[in-house]
């Protein structure tokens, strides 16, 4: 049975002020099923980091219901949107949010901390997804002195280690080399391919080719929303 993680239904996002209002997302629709890897392309001022705030629990919709695997996010306290972004989604930002001077092994275990988990399994935890993002023999390096590619896979296995509902990636390639960018896309198709849902925001075509759907946003609405099979000749470049 093919189980829906996220229901965006009818999504709008109005910023007022006294003067004039803006409308950053107008009526957005679609569904995303448990195992997929959607990205939602679109240009600067498309709407699509408004929808990630949403998606994230970090924003509230104007109008609208969001259901995040199964439970309508509107009705949920303060404490109980908190717990959700804790366990239920992996972050994985462009500026990777690292603390510079702790070890790749304790940026991973920060999470598993809050969530309560006691410090044997989340040593052992943060171990295995350190090794699973190819960083095993990184474990007791800080994250100063690693490189940038190195550092998104660290946070990649911070996202993992509560085993979310969804993996939700901000321009997860936005500051790094084209190189170490397409080994971080592989790493995605990898954690898809093991059953994990990823849903990526970018503004960036080539980017967006990794994914197996595309969702693409302009002026706040959704203008195509299309299958892909994710097969990508890459020429992702840097100003």
């Amino acid at each position: 049975m093919i189980t829906p993680i996220i229901i965006a239904d009818h999504l709008s996002k109005v910023y007022q002020t006294e003067a004039f209002e803006t409308v950053a997302l107008a009526d957005v629709s679609f569904t995303i099923n448990k195992g997929e890897f959607v990205a939602i392309m679109g240009p600067s001022g498309s709407g699509k980091s408004t929808l990630m705030h949403i998606l994230g629990a970090l924003d509230q919709p104007t109008k609208g219901k969001y259901v995040l695997d199964g439970k309508n996010i509107e009705t949920l306290s303060d404490d109980e949107l908190a717990d959700i972004r804790n366990r239920q989604i992996g972050f994985v930002f462009q500026a990777f949010n690292l603390l510079p001077r702790t070890t790749t092994l304790k940026n991973v275990m920060l999470p598993m901390a809050y969530a309560g988990i006691p410090k044997e399994k989340r040593v052992a935890l943060a171990t295995k997804y350190l090794k699973m993002v190819g960083l095993g023999d990184r474990l007791n390096h800080t994250s100063n002195q690693i490189s940038g590619g190195q550092q998104q896979r660290v946070a990649i296995a911070r996202a993992l280690s509560l085993d979310p509902a969804i993996i939700l990636a901000d321009e997860p390639t936005g500051n790094i080399a084209t190189a170490q960018a397409e080994e971080i896309m592989s790493l995605f198709k990898d954690i898809n391919d093991k059953g994990h849902t990823i849903v990526m925001i970018t503004h960036e075509p080539d980017i967006a080719q990794h994914a197996r759907r595309i969702i693409t946003m302009r002026d706040g609405q959704i203008i195509s929303d299309r299958k892909n099979s994710g097969q990508v000749k890459f020429t992702h470049s840097h100003q």
